[in-house]
């Protein structure tokens, strides 16, 4: 492999080069790395006959790692073990929380930073029970520890490799009173392997290593100590969302309710407790005179409901709502602007705009949202390329990336989800099936779809949830509640930083003859989810019992 190659991968985060560029700094410390990746977050074990010293090898691979810059790392997590045996110590690198801008002299980070005794515990007494090959019992692994010229030469090893490839661990220099020299061969001699070496699991049983996701592996991995890296604790977020929002209209004659606090009364406390509440909005917030639309035609509407209405939505909780769907143009650029300065300033984010990423923070965690529906004037899910390249935007800033859809063919007959395209009175609504899978390819974490008016059922693609319909949820004298019309749902999701799926749930909602939500103690929601997911993604990894609870199938 030529050099400019390796320099390449490296610093796209290939992990079987990061192994090789790790291996040759440890070659001699009797310490084997195997580097894996999932998404942004590297994984990285450490073993060796006895186990390696933590504050030691996290503060080798983050200043190794920090130099080569990988942009689509964020996350490292680093496990430590004996050779054979479960991990005794596991620690996180977050570079967007932590980055190294200057790498300290070794003798500057032990004043910084005084030895003290490490402690590597396992989770428990049992896990600290550790079988050798030969049949004895191993009581309490002691870290293996290194000397200080060790330690320089974990950092030589990589430094020198470096000065080949023109990047990396490179990090120490002459300047800083090392010899390079004095820990391995010279650089001309170090000739570079046609192939890379294949660096499999340790002489332990293969089930031990593979594969990273398997949740067997990290559940061990309970006690982090503290090291020069601060450990980043695990953080999950929950996200509440909800369909198709229109309060009431005075266009083109008043159907508003007489008190508009009773809209959301009945649900008000099952929409309380998320870090995220989010809705589609499809009404307008404007007191703009004219509509963009000819409702003299049949099955044409223009919603127009007045902007005092935005606190009632903040009131019951919502932080972010979406205004890209069919309904947001109905009083021209005026009134959609309208809207959107409205909800804003009630304290609320809203998301719709062309080329609009929502930023925000949720637990010191980055989130974005970006809306989507299937007009031009908003982001297009029918344009796949410049829909992935706004993921892609958005991951530079983001750690979650959550989408809102609106598209898809409307009504009962429309309740099943099909990798196809959609098409409701000659217009095309995409293929939701198509652009959702597209969007998780593209990085994204959590879909959120809406339009049909009726649930549908609901995949795990890739780790990620995708909600392909939450239905109607207020639609006071606008949406007909017929049949699965009147159906609908407060969709709740646990995301863990990474914005995989944790748990979720389904609270059942019903909409009274008004359109006004109630909370329905029949689940029949739940049953029409159920039973959609059933059918419409068979092999899907989850399962949703009868109370609601969406996780995990077990294997």
């Amino acid at each position: 492999m030529v050099k400019q190659n390796m320099e390449t991968l490296a610093k796209q985060g290939d992990p079987d080069i990061l192994a090789f560029l790790i291996n040759q700094a440890l070659r001699n410390q009797g310490i084997q790395a195997t580097v894996t990746r999932k998404h942004h977050c590297l994984h990285i074990l450490l073993e060796a006959d006895r186990v390696p010293a933590q504050q030691t090898c996290v503060q080798f691979l983050h200043n190794g790692l920090n130099h080569l810059n990988i942009k689509s790392i964020t996350t490292v997590q680093v496990y430590g073990r004996q050779i054979g045996g479960q991990p005794v110590w596991t620690q996180t690198i977050d570079f967007r929380q932590f980055p190294l801008t200057k790498l300290l002299p070794s003798s500057e980070i032990n004043k910084k930073n005084p030895k003290k005794k490490l402690k590597t515990q396992p989770a428990t007494a049992k896990e600290a029970q550790v079988i050798t090959k030969a049949g004895t019992e191993n009581p309490s692994p002691q870290p293996l520890k290194l000397s200080n010229n060790k330690i320089k030469a974990l950092v030589f090893g990589v430094s020198s490799l470096s000065f080949c490839l023109g990047t990396g661990w490179g990090f120490i220099t002459q300047s800083e009173g090392y010899n390079l020299s004095a820990f391995l061969a010279p650089v001309a001699s170090f000739q570079m392997p046609t192939q890379l070496p294949s660096f499999s699991a340790s002489p332990a049983p293969a089930a031990t290593l593979k594969p990273w996701q398997n949740s067997k592996i990290l559940e061990p991995f309970t006690k982090t100590s503290k090291a020069l890296v601060p450990p980043i604790p695990e953080t999950s977020i929950t996200i509440k969302a909800v369909g198709d929002i229109i309060p009431g209209t005075n266009y083109p004659y008043n159907k508003l309710p007489g008190q508009k606090q009773i809209l959301f009364q009945s649900v008000k406390s099952q929409l309380k407790g998320a870090d995220i509440l989010f809705g589609n909005f499809e009404s307008t917030l404007t007191n703009y005179p004219y509509s963009a639309k000819n409702i003299s035609r049949g099955m044409t509407f223009a919603f127009r409901t007045p902007p005092s209405y935005t606190q009632i939505l903040k009131d019951a909780g919502f932080h972010v709502l979406s205004v890209a769907n069919n309904h947001s143009m109905d009083f021209f650029e005026a009134g959609f602007e309208d809207t959107m300065k409205n909800i804003q300033s009630a304290g609320m984010k809203a998301v719709g705009k062309k080329g609009q990423i929502l930023y925000f923070s949720v637990k010191n965690v980055p989130v974005a949202f970006i809306a989507f529906s299937n007009y031009d004037y908003h982001n297009s899910m029918l344009d796949l390329t410049a829909a992935k390249a706004l993921v892609k935007e958005a991951q530079k800033k983001a750690r979650i990336v959550a989408i809102s859809v609106h598209a898809g063919a409307e009504g009962t007959g429309a309740i099943h989800t099909r990798n196809q395209t959609e098409t409701f009175f000659g217009e095309n609504r995409g293929n939701m099936v198509l652009f959702s899978r597209t969007m998780i390819d593209a990085g994204a974490d959590l879909i959120l779809g809406h339009g049909p008016h009726v649930p549908r059922a609901i995949e795990l693609y890739k780790g990620k949830l995708i909600a392909y319909s939450l239905g109607n949820f207020l639609g006071y004298r606008t949406l007909s509640t017929a049949s699965h019309l009147g159906s609908s749902l407060i969709l709740q999701v646990e995301v863990n930083s990474h914005g995989d799926f944790v748990a979720g749930k389904i609270l059942p909602v019903q909409l009274d003859g008004q359109g006004i939500p109630y909370s329905d103690q029949s689940f029949r929601s739940v049953k029409l989810i159920q039973n959609l997911t059933k059918s419409d993604f068979p092999n899907t990894k989850l399962t949703i019992d009868n109370n609601g609870k969406i996780s995990l199938k077990q294997k």
